[in-house]
């Protein structure tokens, strides 16, 4: 078996700082499941697994998987084997969209399809999905087991979905806001419910946690999509305009064109449907000018008030405060 690399530690000082403090001990274990389970005796798949898991990120997945279990009085181990589960799944997502998206950025450096191509990303996120199915059979919990392939499944369909409204102006909200809680908002509303699960609790609490994962990946996204008009390439990682170059209509857009004189409306819509990047400055503007960037802040934050009512099941506790804490810190984050 290959040597691998050292994962980078997780990073306190890039996540929700009192929730980082109050979980760095337990993430250092998940790290160490992580480094554990990515072992293979191929070698182009340590490379690639442990390029973008190197990566760091903020990491929020796991860390809901460990925040509801201990707030709901569950220190089971099992509960690290999971927190890298759902991160490994993050994982392989996000190997299979930058192939998708033609992505050459992310998280401050060239993505794996652009280093080591495209065939490659593809077949070692097969391997992470693989191995995150392992992972969540050796709990031996069938419940686990229905959570996450559902989870999975629904993330499959949300990427289709996005797929095909790719280059669609014409995208209804309610559209928009699917894709979102299929793509991005299920795993969130998984991490939280699997540590409900582990927990044992009744399935009113287990439905509140997922209700608050739902929520706070649902406005996780939207502030996502308003940075691609609102951010620097520095602060977020990867290109401004990327949404825009792939030809998505997100939320920004879809209300700007709204908002906006029929001449601006033409010009968003023409950049949606050729994925036009040549006049960005001037749509960043139009976004900006007719409140859009305020009302998508506004809808991301009406979700993140959601999952802030939903952790009232929780007893009172320094996890509970630190899921309130991912809430705000969600709407009002600027990468």
């Amino acid at each position: 078996m290959q040597p691998t690399p050292p994962l980078t530690p997780f990073p306190i000082e890039t996540s929700a700082s009192s929730a980082s403090a109050l979980m760095a001990a337990d993430m250092r274990q998940v790290d160490a499941v992580i480094q554990h389970r990515l072992a293979s005796d191929v070698v182009m798949i340590n490379q690639i697994a442990h390029y973008i898991i190197s990566a760091g990120g903020k990491r929020i997945r796991p860390m809901l998987v460990l925040l509801f279990s201990n707030a709901l009085g569950y220190s089971g181990p099992e509960r690290f084997e999971l927190a890298a589960t759902v991160e490994f799944i993050h994982t392989a997502t996000l190997l299979h969209d930058d192939v998708v998206d033609e992505s050459a950025l992310r998280r401050g450096r060239q993505t794996a399809n652009a280093l080591f191509g495209n065939a490659a990303s593809v077949l070692v996120g097969d391997f992470v999905y693989s191995r995150a199915f392992q992972m969540m059979v050796s709990v031996n919990r069938m419940r686990v087991l229905e959570v996450l392939a559902d989870a999975t499944n629904v993330i499959a369909e949300g990427e289709v979905l996005q797929l095909m409204n790719m280059h669609d102006p014409d995208l209804s909200v309610d559209d928009y806001l699917r894709v979102i809680r299929f793509k991005t908002a299920k795993l969130f509303e998984a991490s939280a419910r699997i540590g409900a699960v582990l927990a044992e609790v009744s399935p009113e609490v287990e439905e509140c946690c997922a209700d608050y994962g739902r929520s706070l990946g649902t406005a996780f996204q939207l502030i996502d999509d308003l940075l691609d008009y609102e951010g620097a390439t520095e602060q977020l990682g990867k290109n401004v305009g990327d949404d825009l170059r792939e030809g998505k209509p997100t939320l920004p857009l879809l209300h700007a064109m709204e908002r906006g004189t029929a001449a601006e409306r033409e010009l968003i819509r023409h950049a949606i449907e050729h994925g036009e990047v040549a006049r960005l400055p001037e749509i960043v503007e139009i976004v900006r000018h007719t409140g859009a960037i305020t009302a998508t802040r506004e809808a991301a934050r009406a979700e993140a008030d959601k999952a802030s009512k939903a952790l009232r099941v929780l007893p009172a506790s320094a996890y509970r405060e630190a899921l309130l804490e991912f809430c705000f810190r969600s709407v009002d984050r600027s990468a």
